[in-house]
């Protein structure tokens, strides 16, 4: 039975077969291959579910790519902003970027133009205590050493009875050594051996300090002269002095994303930095207002870095329920305003479960600030604000991850992250996935054998069909209207957007 179609429902007409075109990343003129319809209107639960099973938009334009074919395969990534911590690399452009705003210091370089190659140092950040763990047993490695030359030498020199005794005394050593290895409390390490000069450390005079460690005894001595007996805090007099400092696990935090990006700033800082999220569409008043000087910014980018003629981008539906944020859902701007001008724009989707990031554009003359790694860490910190009062808005999606491509890689560096199997559109940790691409540019990342598709279109006869403007199953709409060749491309639709969307999303036909 037909029935007018409803306001909210996501309209789109899908163009059968597959595209053949130019490849942006290989540069095969005939090599990238996908499937594409046009979203007259697309609900941002349709959109959810979509980019769920592979496929993503250009401005009302949705494409997926056949993966198998394509000369790039492209799959979607998410990142898990909860789980988030800046690198190495990522940590250095919010420092640039801080030192900006500070003093106007332009750094020289650009990280982002820098491999993002993960490094040991990233891979340990954050896990002091296992640095420090590490530095200890070193020390004590060399101190075995000294120890045991020391005493070989001694050893030619003396009796047997000596040497039985030194051997006692080694062993002793040997044994604190091994608690202070595993933890255990051990104050004092007694050797009463003295080296020829010119032969091994003198270890009956104090061992040479870390720089680190001088200036945590000084704090130590200035705490405990401040407090010298803990009776005001009403601890007792024989305090430790250890115990005035908190557990390492919690002085050794590494600091948060948000510990670097919203550091305070001298109150004569050179610049000032505000980022705004507006509505797009349908346009606030604060987007038209900004739409001229953001569009010129837009058309700088296009011309200077891509050399394209510019165009005018595109956006998707927004919407509104109870228990959303408070902005809403739908496609947005993310302006960055510097001293009262924009220099760069981020265009966002607000999913129910995900940011996705669409675009950016900022002005050339700003490439210093290496702001497509900057916008990227300000949208991860802006879904963990989102989080709070939305806790299944989770996850940030980056667009697709292409392998094969060296520039496209560097979205494998914001971890933890997740590729899409493109065969049963679950997903796997990037970690698992590295290694199948490297030996195969299209894999399939689940890895049991009998999983499939639980998406899968199971029914296509209730797959809902738009037909001069009246709603119907397509079960009833194929017996009405007889279109030869029509079912197989019915088909092929109803197999990439799967049962879900198949049966909520309204097929145009004409």
């Amino acid at each position: 039975m037909a029935s007018c179609a409803p306001l909210s429902s996501s309209i789109v007409e899908y163009f059968e077969g597959e595209d053949f075109y130019r490849c942006g990343y290989c540069k095969n003129e005939s090599g990238s291959r996908s499937n594409g319809m046009w979203a007259h209107s697309m609900t941002v639960q349709d959109y959810q579910d979509l980019i769920d099973r592979g496929w993503r938009r250009s401005g009302k334009y949705v494409y997926k790519p056949v993966m198998n074919q394509t000369c790039c395969p492209q799959y979607t990534i998410r990142c898990r902003p909860l789980q988030f911590q800046p690198s190495k690399s990522h940590k250095k452009v919010l420092k640039k970027m801080l030192k900006f705003l500070a003093n106007g210091e332009i750094s020289k370089g650009n990280c982002e133009d820098d491999p993002m190659e993960p490094t040991m140092e990233d891979a340990v950040a954050g896990d002091v205590a296992l640095i420090n763990k590490l530095d200890i047993q070193c020390d004590l490695q060399r101190l075995g050493d000294n120890l045991k030359e020391t005493l070989e030498r001694e050893e030619k020199k003396k009796g047997r009875s000596a040497k039985k005794e030194e051997s006692n005394e080694l062993i002793q050593s040997q044994d604190k050594k091994m608690k202070l290895g595993s933890g255990e409390p051990s104050h004092s390490v007694e050797v009463h051996l003295v080296p020829k000069p010119g032969q091994g450390a003198d270890l009956s005079k104090p061992p040479c300090r870390k720089a680190k460690e001088i200036r945590k005894e000084r704090k130590r001595l200035k705490l405990m002269r401040q407090n010298p007996a803990g009776e005001r805090e009403g601890a007792p007099a024989q305090q430790d002095p250890l115990s005035l400092f908190p557990p390492k696990a919690k002085s050794n935090q590494p600091k948060s994303l948000e510990d670097f990006m919203f550091e305070s700033l001298p109150e004569n800082a050179s610049h000032k930095l505000e980022v705004r999220v507006v509505r797009s569409s349908p346009p606030s008043s604060e987007f038209k207002a900004t739409m001229l000087e953001s569009y010129q910014v837009y058309k700088r980018y296009q011309m200077l870095i891509h050399n394209h003629a510019p165009d005018n981008p595109t956006v998707s539906q927004p919407e509104t329920p109870p228990g959303g944020p408070d902005c809403g859902y739908g496609s947005f701007h993310q302006q960055y305003w510097l001293d009262g001008k924009i220099i760069a724009v981020g265009v966002i989707d607000i999913l129910p479960h995900c940011v996705s990031s669409v675009y950016l554009y900022y002005d050339p003359d700003y490439s210093f600030l290496s702001l497509g790694v900057y916008s990227a860490l300000r949208e991860i910190a802006f879904i963990r604000q989102l989080h709070e009062k939305t806790p299944q808005l989770s996850y940030y999606y980056m667009g697709f991850y292409i392998h094969s491509c060296p520039k496209m890689k560097y979205k494998g560096h914001y971890r933890p992250s997740d590729l899409l199997c493109p065969e049963t559109y679950v997903w796997v940790p990037i970690e698992q996935c590295l290694p199948l691409l490297e030996t195969s540019k299209y894999c399939r990342f689940n890895q049991d054998p009998e999983a499939e598709d639980e998406g899968r279109s199971r029914d296509p006869d209730r797959l809902q069909v738009f037909y001069k403007k009246a709603v119907m199953p397509y079960g009833v709409y194929k017996k009405q209207q007889r279109e030869r060749g029509a079912e197989a491309a019915v088909l092929q639709y109803a197999r990439l957007v799967g049962q879900a969307c198949s049966e909520r999303m309204l097929l145009f036909r004409n």
